[in-house]
């Protein structure tokens, strides 16, 4: 569990699909005033390839299919192909860990192979599971149901309806997209017959969020028509929802302002403790969480940037910046505790559970039956706490192996006596594949035991990880991982592939490298030299917690890409590599990085891979979910905001720059037609500029599915990794 909400950053995982505001003028046949661009007002920068942000428009495709065909036609060669089965090998591997959730008594999976690309809603009993081929019940067929109704679902994901205690689960609400995107249709699934609820359940595809009150209710918060909606394309409204009664006939019971993000109520189904809380996301750092007392939602009252979770009769915070409630002042990033009820009535005190020091932080936290799981990260590897509430919320560490790896601790099932303090354990590393261990806390304890682990898919044994600090402009230490052949050459000549994000709290952790292996560190030069990879731990993300993060906020934006650059020339100066032979990837928040590599740094790259990128930031709020992240970037609308964020706008960077003059990095930026939270047209804008301007090798491509994600099923996954090493490794091999 963190204190988080449904709402989405723009991270490359898959909200409407973006639409254009105004047509080009030439379509249109209207007259505007001198220099003025449709959709643009005056002042504003002058835009001739708005036109490209006209989604599906003939004129639009006919030039992103062009480009695919360009790209394609350069790189789609045998060596090529070769590479993407090896990774779509992996991807499809039968012998993958099949990670599930438990409910009752069964434990539940999604799984996707070559045999049922689209995948299996599956489930299994405890004993069969621990066998090495479990037997599985499959309730859905996604490949059949896409197949009898003509669409090409994507599974997102499943909401099953707690039932009584002890009684079976029997109801869930299945979520699927048609093209891979955030806009799902939700329908009403039964568990005991496998198929869907004739007359039940069934909401049309928007971007939803839904909760179940009980058998016959649900709390929606969706797309109900004029003025259900928030400017970031989020339900500005919920509606209690009854069986067999339409959405428009349905009550409203919260609703928020228009210019805030989005709108959702749960409800809290935990015996004795059944509650519903609503939630007023103001922006991606403030909200309010309120109550229902009777017909009346109370505010649990604390600042807007301090996360509120509700835990049975425990209500928990987590501040992002410097809190302080009756003389107290608590440290971000801390984790609190108080009684709900006390709390509620003004006279609770608060507990610290968690404070952070200045190398570690709070990642995640749930609960068992008894006690608190804490995932932490101390210099970016990874620590397990576990808080005894019975011994005055003691803090004990859980033995949990070796540095430079991460591990996750959750929860199997808090309400299931036989196993209410039972806790999943999952090891990795970016040479060690993924080990998933179950153990017990408490009276009796067992340690972890081993359930299922993935085998090699190459062969490591010539690698080793290591871990840098590179110092940026301002004098911070940032840290990088550095995976490479232990017989590193230090020369200035190896092919290096950097990976970074830096924006929304988010950290990038070690993970074994599966697809990444055959894809880059075990291919070879000319003259025998494999990969190297690295790992960018720039601020803006939430490896040190929310100083990390709010470094690199709104006008500090510019110090994530200081630090990248930093780490770039840490491993010119190790001589790791030069930067001919360095390439650097990046997608979504990490795409936008990649541009203001491009435009700001482009001295220190050989090639860029920009994938599902922000890259407009004059007018990123007014495409698809682009208004929800103003709190992370800053709105451009407001003159104030626009003198800097257009420091980081790489669209209007390559204006400062002489084009010739200037010598760009390779560059391949690519999207997908269908990804509704960033959109395809920023990166179309881009990549169509940039060739205008004369840069010789820059390439676009454009999935025309997958949604945010860029691919819809493995097959489309591995297509989409291996064009983005192959035009990096041709461009710094070369």
């Amino acid at each position: 569990m963190s204190p988080s909400s449904p709402l989405q950053s723009p991270h490359p995982e898959p909200s409407m699909a973006s639409t254009l505001e105004q047509q080009d003028a030439a379509e249109l046949h209207v007259d505007l005033p001198s220099g003025q661009v449709p959709g643009t007002e005056v002042g504003e920068p002058v835009d001739h390839l708005q036109w490209l942000e006209d989604l599906d428009s003939p004129r639009a495709m006919e030039w992103v299919l062009a480009q695919n065909e360009r790209t394609e036609a350069e790189l789609f060669d045998a060596e090529f192909e070769a590479n993407r089965v090896e990774i779509l090998k992996v991807l499809d591997a039968t012998d993958r860990i099949p990670m599930v959730t438990k409910r009752g008594e069964h434990y539940y999976s999604f799984w996707r192979d070559a045999e049922h690309p689209k995948g299996l809603w599956r489930r299994t009993g405890w004993a069969s599971y621990q066998n090495q081929d479990p037997e599985w019940d499959v309730l859905l067929d996604v490949d059949a149901l896409a197949a009898n109704d003509g669409t090409d679902w994507v599974f997102s994901g499943a909401q099953m309806l707690r039932p009584a205690p002890g009684a079976p689960y029997t109801r869930a609400l299945i979520k699927l997209s048609p093209d891979g995107g955030d806009q799902v249709q939700i329908r009403e699934f039964d568990l005991g017959t496998r198929g869907f609820v004739p007359g039940g359940f069934n909401l049309p595809v928007a971007k939803t969020n839904v909760s179940w009150r009980d058998e016959n209710t649900l709390y929606v918060a969706t797309d109900v028509g004029e003025g259900s909606l928030t400017r970031s394309s989020y339900a500005r409204t919920v509606r209690e929802l009854s069986r067999s009664q339409s959405l428009g006939d349905a009550q409203e019971i919260f609703a928020i302002d228009e210019s805030h993000v989005l709108a959702y109520v749960s409800h809290d189904p935990t015996p004795g403790f059944e509650r519903d809380l609503a939630h007023d996301v103001i922006d991606f750092y403030n909200s309010k969480t309120f109550i229902r007392q009777g017909d009346a939602w109370v505010h649990i009252d604390v600042p807007t940037d301090v996360g509120v979770s509700v835990h049975r009769d425990w209500v928990l915070f987590s501040p992002q910046t410097p809190w302080s409630l009756e003389g107290t002042t608590y440290v971000p990033g801390s984790l609190l505790l108080a009684d709900l009820e006390e709390f509620m009535a003004g006279t609770a005190s608060l507990r610290e559970v968690f404070v952070p020091t200045e190398i570690n932080s709070l990642q995640s936290f749930d609960f068992t039956a008894n006690y608190l799981l804490l995932n932490i990260l101390e210099n970016v590897s990874s620590q397990i706490l576990v808080c005894d509430p019975a011994r005055d919320f003691a803090l004990s560490p859980l033995e949990s192996g070796a540095e430079l790896h991460s591990f996750s601790i959750s929860a199997v099932d808090d309400l299931d006596p036989e196993c209410q303090d039972d806790y999943w354990l999952t090891i990795t590393g970016f040479l060690t594949p993924t080990t998933l261990a179950r153990g017990t806390i408490g009276e009796p304890s067992r340690a972890p035991v081993v359930i299922k682990s993935a085998p090699d898919r190459f062969d490591a044994s010539g690698f080793e990880v290591s871990q840098h600090f590179a110092v940026s402009d301002d004098g911070t230490r940032v840290p990088y991982f550095q995976v490479s052949p232990k017989n590193l050459r230090l020369d200035g000549a190896n092919p290096v592939l950097m990976n970074g994000y830096g924006g929304f709290q988010a950290s990038l952790t070690p993970g074994y490298l599966g697809a990444l292996g055959p894809g880059w560190l075990t291919r070879t030069t000319a003259d025998g030299r494999h990969g190297s990879y690295v790992v960018a731990n720039i601020r803006g993300g939430g490896e040190y917690g929310p100083r990390w993060h709010r470094a690199a906020l709104r006008e500090n934006r510019h110090r994530a890409y200081e630090d990248f650059a930093a780490i770039a020339r840490d491993l010119v100066a190790r001589e790791v590599t030069s930067p001919q032979h360095l390439a650097a990837t990046g997608r979504s928040n990490g795409g936008l990085l990649m541009g203001n590599m491009i435009t700001g740094y482009p001295e220190l790259f050989g090639a860029i891979s920009c994938g599902v990128p922000l890259l407009d930031m004059r007018r990123y709020t007014r495409l698809s979910a682009g208004h929800s992240w103003i709190a992370e970037y800053g709105d451009p609308d407001v003159p104030a905001d626009w003198e800097f964020v257009r420091t980081f706008s790489p669209y209007h960077r390559l204006d400062d720059a002489d084009p010739s003059e200037t010598v760009y990095p390779a560059s391949l930026i690519w999207s997908a037609t269908t990804d509704d939270r960033v959109g395809p047209v920023q990166a179309r804008k881009m990549a169509a500029k940039m060739m205008d301007m004369g840069v010789s090798n820059v390439r676009y491509h454009e999935s025309l599915d997958g949604g945010h994600a860029g691919a819809s099923d493995n097959a489309a996954s591995a297509t989409m990794l291996a064009t983005s090493y192959e035009f990096l490794w041709r461009n710094i091999t070369a």
